[in-house]
């Protein structure tokens, strides 16, 4: 089980681990951008943008707080249908996914994303308050690059959404 506590947190089982050690990803990344590759013009940094798919509108709120004071864009998803519609839309560069949603579950947006050949590289962290015990090893078979449960620890999210991001950008924190 996935519990996470104030005095012991908890480290998120990933994909490529299948274990509960620490990510295989780099984690020193202090601030992640995506850089403009054109080598012609002068080099522009944008915020890496991160959609948040979840229908608690408290939620939703406090994640796009806590990730745009640590500089990323965020852009929000309230079901299945708009989380897809918003991946087609606004092409972010990480999905943080619950899996209690209305009008579709999170396993129904995992499918349509990895069936999506646009959508399919796009990394997804679940953040769910369903069961770890059922929910976990499903998540992370159906595509999820890490798997929290409600409540997470705020540096141990941030930390694994930066590895994330780090190790689909080269490993090279710009």
């Amino acid at each position: 089980m996935n519990q996470q506590s104030p005095k012991s947190p908890a480290t998120p089982k990933t994909a490529e681990t299948g274990t509960a050690s620490r990510p295989a990803w780099p984690l020193a990344a202090a601030h992640l951008y995506t850089k403009k590759q054109d080598s012609k013009e002068p080099t522009t940094s944008k915020l890496a943008k991160i959609l948040i798919v979840d229908d608690d509108p408290d939620l939703r709120t406090a994640l796009k707080l806590r990730l745009r004071a640590n500089r990323f864009d965020t852009v929000n998803a309230v079901d299945a249908y708009s989380a897809i519609t918003q991946a087609h839309k606004e092409r972010p560069d990480l999905i943080i996914l619950d899996l209690g949603l209305p009008a579709g579950d999170g396993f129904v947006v995992l499918d349509r994303l990895h069936r999506n050949a646009e959508l399919a590289e796009i990394p997804v962290v679940v953040l769910t308050a369903r069961d770890a015990e059922s929910s976990e090893s499903e998540s992370l078979t159906a595509g999820a690059c890490a798997f929290f449960q409600k409540p997470a620890d705020n540096t141990q999210l941030l930390d694994t959404i930066r590895a994330i991001l780090a190790h689909n950008s080269g490993g090279i924190p710009a």
